[in-house]
């Protein structure tokens, strides 16, 4: 099924998210559903989605928002520092704003890494907004496995051609999407960051997905 794609931006409080809607023809069963809404990683944006949620949306039925935060792809620059709360201030501050800013009352989350960390607090944080939650590779704690994996990630980018291949999906703001996720998660404060103590309060159904061979999580983190 062939879906409508439309770009669009939203502009919150002086700053602009760059915005992605995929919709099912006006009058159809999509219009009853929940919409799904697509969280990227610590990397990544709505173009590294490549062609990922053209075929979920198609296979559920569903109309879809896929969005770049702030400092990634085609949205404004990073707008605060990135401290220790910046997962929950993405998922109890930023993300309900943008779904009213897109008219959407309630949302299916789809998160990646950082995004699902995301779409987790989200749940448990404004389980209003939150029907449904699809994870991959999420965080709720930092354990050894992270902080090596995303150590060699830091020193990829000194040794490979990684940023330039970045570069096309970020622009000038590779080095600071870069930094921001490697500074924090090797940093002393973040070593012990866990977001555990929340996920009891999520009541929407999950699907956790987790790689047994990820490089930055174990399936202790399910």
């Amino acid at each position: 099924m062939t879906l409508q794609e439309q770009n669009d931006r939203l502009t919150l409080d002086g700053r602009t998210w760059a915005v992605r809607w995929l919709r099912h023809p006006p009058g159809g069963p999509a219009d009853t559903l929940t919409p799904l809404v697509f969280l990227h990683d610590s990397l990544g944006c709505t173009a590294t989605w490549r062609d990922f949620p053209q075929a979920l949306a198609a296979a559920a039925g569903r109309h879809a928002l896929v969005y770049d935060r702030l400092g990634y792809g085609q949205s404004d620059p990073f707008d605060r520092p990135r401290t220790r709360d910046y997962l929950i201030h993405e998922a109890q501050g930023v993300l309900p704003a943008l779904l009213d800013a897109a008219g959407v009352r309630q949302a299916v989350l789809f998160g990646h890494s950082d995004g699902a960390t995301i779409a987790l607090l989200a749940a448990a944080l404004c389980p209003q907004r939150v029907s449904a939650v699809i994870t991959e590779g999420g965080h709720i704690f930092n354990e050894d496995v992270t902080r090596r994996g995303v150590a060699a990630a830091a020193r990829a980018y000194t040794e490979t051609d990684i940023a330039a291949r970045l570069v096309k999906y970020h622009g000038d703001r590779v080095d600071a999407l870069y930094r921001a996720w490697t500074d924090t998660w090797l940093s002393d404060e973040y070593r012990d960051w866990t977001v555990e103590p929340l996920m009891n309060r999520i009541q929407a159904p999950l699907l956790l997905m987790q790689g047994r061979g990820d490089e930055f999580g174990t399936l202790a983190q399910v």
